[in-house]
């Protein structure tokens, strides 16, 4: 069944989407390609944004679709909980879908006897798999603990709890003291034609904007420079993959607050001059069509937009075996998977990749075939479609009701500046 019949029978519901913000991301991405089928669709949709809108906002508010801010400082802040009433009351939403664990927090308080049709969130990530790569890496915080804590006692108010990935449902029905039912595994999606294969004149393009010879053979990573994307251990492979082929180099797409760690790294490992910071960028299409190979290096992902565009450009894949990685990377098939952490296996992996053009270009096209069957922006929305599954004769008697608010919230619709 296409999905834009099925939402336009949905015409006349409201859609509330509610991040922490619109800034650069996969679950950004997600987030802003979602609402925008759905308001082809007819849903009438904003965005509800915690914190600030971010630099994605404006590629919403271009097409009409409403972007607002609550502001959040730190600790729990009345007003912002204020705000986000006032931008959920205004909108008349019916459908509450809410993303990840601190803006689920906010909207179910914020949503106190609202008459919401559904509440639903999205996990954009592993959890507990996270949670652990955290405490491994820089210790676990009470602060982490409580958010957890707030984030179960919403539980009792949210009808359904998509995770991005089999594997993510599995470890959060393990741990989750829910009806197996109440979590459903939505996979991302992405708009796959808006990439395609690389031509001859983009690879070229992209070397010569590097500085780099004709025959170079890019490697490449899209993700901020955080340490989950473990871009310190990359870094170290590709000092191993130089040994093998001196003609390699190493396209860092992304930025982040390890960019100075990681370009001292680069000059200690001696190939500074062979891996290119570019930073944010909003060409990644183009850039991704310049490529030889995509590689990740992550310690924890979800079910990442980034490993999906890559396939949709046909491109070989080299990706750490952690989160939703081995759903979208079949080992063998359209790429190569390794272990976390390890240099030397994703040296290897890589050298494999870039010495040998055939298969990796028999990888890359098996990557593409099957994003387009599986990997489309398309059958994500039709899933969350039968998620809402808005009935406007069905009794408000199964509605969700928000929990009590803390001691200072106003039970009016006072007007807040």
């Amino acid at each position: 069944m296409d999905v834009h019949s099925t939402l336009r029978s949905e015409a006349a519901v409201n859609i509330t989407h509610f991040v922490e913000s619109l800034d650069r991301g996969g679950l950004e991405r997600v987030v802003i390609d979602l609402v925008r089928a759905q308001r082809d669709a007819g849903y009438r949709c904003q965005v509800v944004c915690l914190f600030e809108a971010g630099a994605l906002a404006p590629e919403l508010v271009e097409l009409g679709i409403p972007v607002l801010s609550c502001g959040k400082r730190r600790g729990l802040d009345l007003r912002a909980i204020l705000r986000a009433r006032q931008c959920l009351r205004r909108h008349g939403t019916q459908i509450l879908h809410t993303h990840n664990a601190i803006s689920h927090y906010y909207a179910v308080l914020a949503s106190r006897g609202l008459p919401l049709h559904r509440v639903v969130n999205t996990r954009h990530g592993m959890g507990a798999t996270r949670a652990a790569a955290q405490r491994s890496s820089r210790g676990r915080s009470w602060r982490d603990d409580r958010l957890e804590w707030l984030y179960g006692k919403s539980m009792a108010f949210t009808h359904a709890i998509a995770t991005v990935c089999e594997t993510a449902r599995r470890e959060f029905q393990q741990r989750a003291d829910l009806p197996a039912q109440k979590i459903l595994a939505v996979p991302n999606g992405i708009h796959v034609d808006r990439f395609a294969p690389a031509s001859a004149d983009e690879r070229q393009r992209l070397r010569e904007t590097l500085g780099v010879p004709e025959g170079t053979r890019l490697a490449g990573f899209v993700g901020r420079l955080t340490w989950a994307k473990d871009h310190a251990t990359l870094i170290r492979a590709f000092g191993l993959v130089r040994e093998r082929c001196p003609d390699a180099a190493l396209v860092l797409i992304g930025d982040g607050p390890l960019r100075g760690e990681l370009e001292a790294l680069a000059r200690a490992e001696g190939v500074a001059e062979r891996v290119f910071f570019l930073g944010d960028r909003n060409d990644i299409h183009a850039l991704l069509r310049g490529l030889d190979l995509f590689v990740m290096s992550s310690v924890t992902e979800g079910y990442s937009v980034a490993l999906l565009e890559a396939c949709a450009s046909a491109l070989p894949i080299v990706a750490t075996n952690v989160g939703g990685n081995a759903e979208i990377v079949r080992d063998g098939a359209n790429g190569t998977l390794v272990g976390a952490g390890d240099p030397a296996a994703l040296a290897a992996a890589m050298t494999g990749l870039l010495a040998n053009d055939a298969r990796a270009r028999a990888m890359g096209r098996a990557g593409r075939d099957w994003v387009l069957r599986h990997g489309s922006f398309r059958t994500m929305a039709q899933r969350y479609s039968e998620i809402y599954g808005y009935d406007p004769g069905e009794s408000q008697a199964n509605a969700p009701h928000a929990p009590a608010c803390p001691a200072g919230i106003p039970r009016t619709d006072d007007r807040v500046t």
